[in-house]
C-alpha cells in the first residue's frame, strides 16, 4: 500500500465534487485531514454495503449513528465499526471483515480497527497481534484509529500492555514503533486519559529509553510527546530523565526529544 501523493484541499468547500463523489463512494483514499472530515461515512457505509452485496446490514448501522449521543466522525467510525461487527457476529459473515481490513478506503478500514477493539473475547495479546498490521497501515488516519479503537482495552491490562509493546519498539516498521508510544501517551488525544501512567511514568521508562535515539522523526515526535504530556503531572521525572539522556545518549535524535518534552515546562 502506498503513501497518497495526491495534494488534499484546503478546505471543505475547497473540494472538487467529483473527489468528494469518489471519497463516498470508497474509491480512493483521504490525502489530508480535511478531506477525511469531510468524507459522508452514511453514505460511505452504504456503498461498501451495496458492492458487498449485504444491504441488509445498513438499517440497524444507521439506527446506531442515529441513537448516538454525539455525532463526531470518530463516533460515528466507532459505530460503523462495532455495528458492523455485531452484524458479522448474527450473520456468522468473517468475510465482511476481511472485506472492510484490506479495503481502498482509508476510513473504511478505521471501521476494521473497531471490529478488533470490540471483541470482547479477545485477550490484549490477541487484541494488539490483530491490530498491528493496522498500526503500520500507510495513512495517518488508519494509524491514528487503530490506537484509539484498542486504548480502552490498553488501560485495563497496561502492565501486560506495556511488556507486548516493548518487543514493538524493535520492530524495522517506524509506525508500529511509534504505536509503542502513541497508544500509551498519559493524557493522548481526543481519548481516556490513562491515571497510572500520569502519576506512575515510570511504567513506561523501557520503552521511552528503548526508543529515545529513534532514527525516525514520526517516533521521536512520540517520544517527545508522551514526555510532554507526562510534564503537567510529573515534571519531576521528565526534567530527571531529560538530564540522564543528555548524559548517557548527547545525539540529536534524544536531544530533539529533550526539547519536544520540555516544552511546557521551559515556556
Amino acid at each position: 500500500m502506498n503513501e497518497i501523493k495526491r495534494k488534499g484541499a484546503r478546505s471543505t468547500k475547497d473540494i472538487p465534487t467529483s473527489v468528494l463523489e469518489q471519497l463516498n463512494k470508497g474509491e480512493i483514499e483521504t490525502a489530508n485531514l480535511v478531506e477525511w472530515l469531510a468524507v459522508n461515512q452514511t453514505k460511505l457505509l452504504e456503498n461498501v454495503l451495496k458492492e458487498s452485496d449485504r444491504m441488509d446490514y445498513l438499517e440497524p448501522i444507521l439506527t446506531d449513528i442515529r441513537n448516538l449521543k454525539k455525532q463526531t466522525v470518530n463516533t460515528i467510525n466507532e459505530a460503523i465499526g462495532t455495528g458492523i461487527l455485531t452484524e458479522s457476529i448474527l450473520n456468522k459473515d468473517t468475510e465482511i471483515l476481511s472485506i472492510i481490513s484490506k479495503h481502498k478506503s482509508d476510513l473504511v478500514r478505521c471501521w476494521s480497527a473497531y471490529t478488533i477493539g470490540k471483541k470482547e473475547e479477545l485477550t490484549i495479546e490477541e487484541m494488539l497481534q490483530q491490530i498491528q498490521f493496522l498500526s503500520a497501515d500507510k495513512h495517518f488516519g488508519v494509524r491514528e484509529i487503530s490506537w484509539l479503537a484498542i486504548r480502552s482495552s490498553i488501560i485495563k491490562n497496561l502492565e501486560e500492555s506495556l511488556e507486548i509493546l516493548l518487543s514493538w519498539t524493535s520492530s524495522e516498521d517506524e509506525n508500529i514503533r511509534r504505536f509503542a508510544t502513541e497508544s500509551i501517551r498519559p493524557r493522548g488525544v481526543w481519548c481516556e486519559h490513562i491515571e497510572q501512567l500520569k502519576k506512575e511514568p515510570e511504567l513506561g521508562l523501557k520503552i521511552l529509553n528503548a526508543l529515545k535515539s529513534d532514527s525516525s522523526k514520526y517516533v521521536q515526535d512520540s517520544v517527545g510527546n508522551w514526555l510532554n504530556d507526562t510534564s503537567k503531572t510529573r515534571p519531576d521525572f521528565v526534567k530527571d530523565l531529560s538530564e540522564k539522556w543528555k548524559t548517557e545518549s548527547p545525539t540529536k535524535e534524544t536531544l530533539y526529544i529533550i526539547k519536544k518534552a520540555l516544552r511546557t515546562i521551559e515556556k
